[in-house]
């Protein structure tokens, strides 16, 4: 089981906007950049533009970034596609009448959220500019 990829698409999406910023981008382009159903994309671009970090006119390519990508955190393009959703989750239905099963979640949630806690500070402390840099940084080494 692996975390939603939901949050590395948007911060894909943002990005190859923002790259792309002098061009006009569809979702269909997106979608062939993440490597995915462009329907995806669309879904992902409605909670970024809910969020104000995303903003777009009428007709094909009429997308940009709705701030600076200084301005962005990776914590605000997390809570727009995630929101309050947990990133940890204990299994449902544990035994009551196994000493494991009964106390399984009590024992896990503290550390559970202190870990999401922790993890959702670091990702206030990057912004989708330091993305970009490395993505850019990356992207000369390979030439």
């Amino acid at each position: 089981m692996a975390i939603s990829t939901r949050f590395s698409v948007a911060v894909h999406i943002l990005t190859l906007v923002y790259l792309n910023r002098d061009k006009q981008i569809t979702s269909d382009f997106i979608a062939a950049s993440v490597g995915t159903n462009p329907v995806v994309i669309r879904r992902l671009m409605s909670r970024l533009k809910k969020a104000q970090l995303l903003h777009s006119r009428p007709g094909i390519g009429g997308t940009a970034l709705a701030k600076e990508p200084n301005e962005i955190t990776l914590y605000a393009i997390y809570d727009a596609v995630l929101g309050k959703e947990a990133i940890f989750d204990v299994h449902q239905h544990p035994n009551p009448n196994c000493v494991v099963g009964a106390n399984i979640q009590a024992a896990l949630e503290d550390s559970f959220l202190s870990a999401q806690q922790k993890m959702e500070d670091e990702l206030r402390q990057v912004t989708l500019e330091d993305t970009i840099q490395k993505i850019t940084d990356r992207a000369g080494q390979n030439e």
